[in-house]
C-alpha cells in the first residue's frame, strides 16, 4: 500500500502536476493540504478520469484538505467536531477546513493541515498552540477507537534541528519554537512514531523550500510535512521518501509530496 501526503497551495493551480503525479506514482490515497477551493468547485472530473475519486473539505481562498483515493474511503470524518462533537472548542476551530480522516479497510488515515502560527508571540501562534491541543484530545479519541492510524499532513513545525537547514539561525522561531515542538510531541504520545526517520536519520531532508528566499536554489528548506504511524503499522512500513522533484517543475508548490509504502500486512486483520 502506497500512502502519499502534498500540500499543493492551490489544487487548481496545481491541477496537472496533481494528476501527473498519481498517474505516474499509483499511490492507493493521496493526502492533499492546501487545496484552496470551496467544495462545490473541486475538481473532480480530472481525477475520476485516471480513476480516482475524493472526499473534501475545502473553502475558497485559504486552507482545505482531501482525500483522493482509488478505492472508496469509509466512515469519512471532518473537522474535529466530526469525532469531537462535545468539545466546543473542535466546532470552533473546525471553522478552518484543516482536518479530515477516512478509513481504508481496517486502516484509519487522518489528513492534516497545520496552521502556520505567523510569528512567536502572536495571536496566529496562541491558534496554533490552541489547534494543536485540540489536536491531542482528537487524536487520544481517535486511538481509543482501536483502529490502526496514518497520520499525515503539512504540520507546519520541524520536530527537531536536523529538521531544518540553519538551526542556530531559526531554533526558537515560528515552526521550531519549543512550544510547537512540545505540542506536537504531546500529540504523538506513545503511540505515534515519525516513520520517515526509520529510513532516513541523517540530515538534509526537506520538503519545503519558501519560495521568498530562493530556498530552492540554494537547497535551504525545512522537513515540515510528517506521516506518523501507530506502532502496529510502522512494523509494516517498508519504505518512506521524499520526491524532491515536484519542486524543481515550472510553477511548483513550495511543498513536495511526501510517500510511505507500507506492506500487505498493513491490511491484514
Amino acid at each position: 500500500m502506497r500512502i502519499a501526503t502534498w500540500n499543493v497551495n492551490s489544487l487548481r493551480a496545481r491541477l496537472e502536476h496533481v494528476v501527473s503525479w498519481l498517474e505516474t506514482h499509483q499511490p492507493d490515497v493521496l493526502c492533499l493540504q492546501e487545496t484552496k477551493v470551496a467544495d462545490e468547485l473541486f475538481p473532480h472530473d480530472p481525477l475520476n478520469a485516471i480513476g480516482y475519486r475524493a472526499v473534501v473539505s475545502g473553502q475558497k481562498t485559504y486552507n482545505g484538505v482531501a482525500l483522493v483515493s482509488r478505492q472508496p474511503l469509509q466512515d469519512v470524518r471532518i473537522g474535529f467536531d466530526g469525532l469531537l462533537e462535545e468539545d466546543r472548542e473542535a466546532v470552533v476551530l473546525g471553522e478552518q477546513k484543516r482536518v479530515i480522516s477516512g478509513r481504508l479497510g481496517r486502516l484509519r488515515i487522518l489528513d492534516l493541515y497545520v496552521p502556520n502560527g505567523a510569528s512567536v508571540g502572536s495571536k496566529s501562534y496562541a491558534y496554533k498552540l490552541a489547534w494543536l491541543n485540540c489536536l491531542g484530545r482528537y487524536v487520544a479519541t481517535q486511538l481509543e477507537q482501536g483502529e490502526p492510524l496514518c497520520m499525515v499532513g503539512d504540520f507546519n513545525v520541524a520536530p527537531e534541528d536536523r529538521d531544518l537547514h540553519d538551526p542556530q539561525r531559526f531554533k526558537g522561531h515560528i515552526m521550531a519554537s519549543e512550544q510547537e515542538r512540545e505540542a506536537l510531541q504531546v500529540v504523538l504520545g506513545q503511540d505515534l512514531k515519525d516513520v520517515f526517520r526509520r529510513f532516513h536519520p541523517e540530515d538534509g531532508h526537506w520538503s519545503w523550500w519558501d519560495y521568498r528566499s530562493g530556498g530552492w536554489q540554494r537547497n535551504q528548506g525545512w522537513r515540515l510535512d510528517h506521516v506518523y504511524l501507530t506502532r502496529d503499522l510502522y512494523d509494516t512500513a517498508e519504505d518512506c521518501w521524499i520526491d524532491r522533484q515536484q519542486r524543481g517543475l515550472p510553477r511548483p508548490s513550495d511543498h513536495v509530496p511526501v510517500v510511505v509504502e507500507l506492506s500487505g500486512a498493513a491490511m491484514d486483520p
